[in-house]
């Protein structure tokens, strides 16, 4: 038995025999009162609980531990190979079914529980002991198929995969199928198939009325009209700025990269509410084309172009993110070569560059096509009466119609556009190999961008950054102004209201948003990276590995970005809120919600930037035999910097900034700053509102720069346009 398999088994004891199994509250470093009731109490010990009988279930898990343990000397492979994987299979088996069957009183799976000993019994959430022990189980079956040969017998790479599978199991197929099984019940609960197939085909989802008559589309239409315009959009502003950034030499770069991101730090509702303010019948633009050129005030921001302006400017930096790091990847000897050739620019371009952007442009456009699915924010202030699916659901599951079975099956819809959409991108992409960053040293110049791109990028872009500049300067003045739109009179009441800092004794933050701040900014501290960590290991795995279930695991990975935040956080509260994982109304479950939420940007940058580093480099370290860890933390990590910070900025961004997803979990202890925004602008405290905005965006843009320095930039060994740069030296072997 290998020594990582030994301190599995160690963590896995530890978890079991001495660390309290269930969720015991108030437990911390400086409380502890719970050893008053340790090892027989509430916060006693699985081992503890099972031979005293308050909990006999809780044995079988034990013996499975035991059983692997009887071959901690053994130096038969095939055999201890055997023993841990029916040791880890059948103790995640007793540990899920004795959770599932044993919960609230009356509850559960009677029969199960019935087998097991718990009988009319009931049980808390787990806890560290419990949570440790599935660890262990978990690793103790992966080591055992390593030592079968699976993934070359590597146990790092078996053990990622299934710590990978289980968390996506337990915080996205779970959830999600709690509350999707309710589009099969009727309001009884009673199995219906008929109410599921009369709600999904209603007229108000598929309705072609809009085509023949004066009449609204079905929300399915509407919401992948919109969808579609949005990626394609989005994607193609990215790109004319990525390209501009990258590959030219204009003034005023820096400030245009700056500009680009501010959308994407902006919290909601507040860039829907400067274009009303800018562009709505009262609007300032508005006023003046009226007052100046008699042209008559009009609603066209209420609907789809409405919608569309704001997830434009919402959700294009998420593209440009995405594709930065692509064109940086894009190796300058390829193009070099091709213009050696006797190729002139727009040949180069459109021969060599444009066929390598296709990775990074396809994961852009899926991007953005699936955050204008998912978001309500920007549809519930502009839509009017251009209803989209992700409002459609909200009301459903908040409004006073309250009606689950009918959000479930609007949510089946855009899960099924998603997949869509990913079939799709799939197609295009196709089998090709996009590999432009070998082992061998580069010190090629990017090819200037062909004229005619050059020209139409900045004809794009410029009016974007123009109007982007305007709505900030809206959202800077509203928080120094008594009411925006109707009394100019500067005033510093709403920072006061909201940071007001008493130091007569002692600093005392008495400012009414300062809890919420330090509550986000804790959360995002630690979701962040988290987040990243999660996405890149898991496009690795993605790319890098070959097993069985790999095409599932990534489409798993995209399912919590196709389901609407405001039903995964109610999938959350259904899923989350009895036993066995009883963590609603704790701060764990908004960083849970958070983490899953955003990993689907870790994985797309991920496998972007994957597709461009051969696999020789691997294979390389691997013939130096370096194990997976150190090959993916020596070798592929430095290069995956770009898709590193692309994870990072936008999970710490999303954690900051996010509503939909977690506006039913926060509380009266762990609320967030974007639940305080939403309430003051409910009761039409406008100017506190975008005043709390402002400072969320400065610590955000400060968060985005201290991660970019921390992380740094990726090195390809290029020379520079007056110096040239040495190819950097090959990595020691590593034995």
């Amino acid at each position: 038995m290998a020594p990582a398999t030994r301190l599995v088994l160690l963590i896995g004891w530890l978890g079991y025999a001495l660390m309290p199994w269930y969720l015991v509250e108030g437990m911390s470093l400086t409380n502890w009162a719970w050893l008053a009731e340790y090892p027989f109490g509430k916060a006693g010990s699985a081992l503890a609980l099972s031979l005293s009988g308050q909990a006999p279930w809780l044995l079988p898990v034990g013996i499975a531990l035991a059983a692997a343990t009887i071959f901690w000397g053994s130096a038969d492979r095939q055999r201890t190979a055997t023993v841990l994987v029916w040791a880890g299979l059948l103790g995640m088996v007793l540990f899920f079914a004795q959770a599932f069957s044993i919960v609230l009183k009356d509850q559960g799976i009677s029969w199960l529980a019935a087998l097991l000993g718990g009988a009319g019994a009931s049980q808390r959430g787990i806890g560290g002991g419990a949570f440790l022990t599935l660890l262990s189980l978990l690793f103790l079956l992966c080591h055992g198929l390593a030592y079968r040969g699976v993934c070359r017998g590597d146990l790092f790479t078996t053990s990622t995969i299934g710590l990978v599978v289980l968390l996506i199991g337990i915080f996205i197929f779970f959830p999600v199928a709690i509350i999707l099984k309710s589009a099969l019940v009727d309001q009884n609960g009673a199995f219906a198939p008929a109410a599921f197939f009369e709600r999904f085909l209603d007229s108000s989802i598929w309705g072609l009325g809009c085509l023949s008559a004066n009449v609204n589309c079905g929300v399915a239409w509407n919401t992948l009209v919109l969808a579609v315009l949005c990626g394609v959009i989005t994607t193609l502003l990215g790109l004319a700025c990525a390209l501009l950034i990258l590959r030219t030499g204009m003034p005023g770069k820096r400030v245009m990269r700056a500009l680009t991101v501010l959308p994407i730090i902006t919290p909601p509702f507040v860039i829907g509410l400067a274009l009303i303010l800018l562009f709505g019948r009262a609007g300032a633009v508005s006023t003046v084309l009226y007052e100046w050129f008699d042209i008559p005030r009009s609603r066209w921001l209420y609907g789809l172009p409405g919608i569309l302006l704001a997830q434009v400017l919402a959700f294009a930096p998420i593209a440009f993110l995405v594709l930065i790091g692509v064109v940086q990847g894009i190796s300058p000897s390829l193009e070099e070569a091709s213009q050696t050739l006797g190729a002139k620019r727009w040949q180069t371009f459109r021969t060599v560059t444009w066929p390598l952007l296709r990775p990074g442009i396809a994961n852009a456009f899926l991007l953005g096509f699936v955050e204008s699915m998912a978001d309500f924010g920007n549809p519930l202030v502009l839509g009017g009466n251009f209803e989209v699916l992700s409002t459609k659901i909200f009301f459903a599951v908040v409004g006073a119609s309250y009606n689950q079975g009918q959000a479930a099956v609007l949510a089946i819809v855009l899960l099924a556009f998603t997949l869509g959409a990913f079939w799709v991108q799939q197609r295009w992409l196709g089998d090709k190999s996009y590999t432009t960053v070998t082992g061998k040293g580069d010190a090629g110049l990017p090819t200037p961008l062909p004229r005619r791109i050059t020209w139409l990028s900045a004809a794009v872009i410029v009016p974007w950054v123009a109007l982007t500049v305007v709505i900030y300067i809206v959202i800077l003045v509203g928080g120094f102004v008594r009411n925006m739109g109707r009394d100019y009179t500067p005033t510093l009441q709403h920072y006061i209201t909201g940071f007001a800092i008493d130091f007569s004794d002692g600093i005392y933050f008495q400012g009414s948003a300062w809890s919420s701040f330090f509550t986000t900014v804790k959360v995002a501290a630690i979701s962040a990276p988290l987040t990243a960590v999660i996405g890149l290991l898991t496009a690795y795995l993605l790319t890098r590995q070959r097993f069985r279930g790999r095409a599932g695991l990534e489409f798993a990975t995209m399912l919590s970005f196709a389901i609407p935040g405001t039903v995964l956080g109610v999938a959350y509260i259904l899923a989350f809120n009895v036993p066995p994982v009883e963590i609603t109304g704790t701060g764990l479950i908004l960083v849970i919600a958070f983490v899953f939420r955003n990993m689907p940007v870790g994985v797309r940058s991920g496998i972007a930037g994957l597709s461009q580093i051969d696999k020789s480099l691997d294979e390389a370290s691997t013939t130096l035999r370096a194990r997976s860890f150190t090959t993916l933390w020596r070798v592929v990590l430095p290069l995956l910097k770009p898709a590193l910070v692309s994870a990072l900025v936008y999970s710490f961004v999303r954690s900051m900034t996010a509503v939909s997803a977690v506006i039913f979990l926060v509380s009266a202890e762990y609320n967030l700053s974007t639940a305080y925004i939403v309430g003051r602008v409910e009761a039409g405290e406008f100017g506190l509102a975008i005043a709390y905005s402002s400072v969320l965006i400065v610590f955000m843009a400060l968060g985005i720069v201290l991660i970019q320095f921390l992380v740094g930039e990726r090195k390809l060994g290029r020379r520079g346009r007056t110096a040239t740069i040495a190819a950097p030296a090959p990595a020691p072997a590593i034995g």
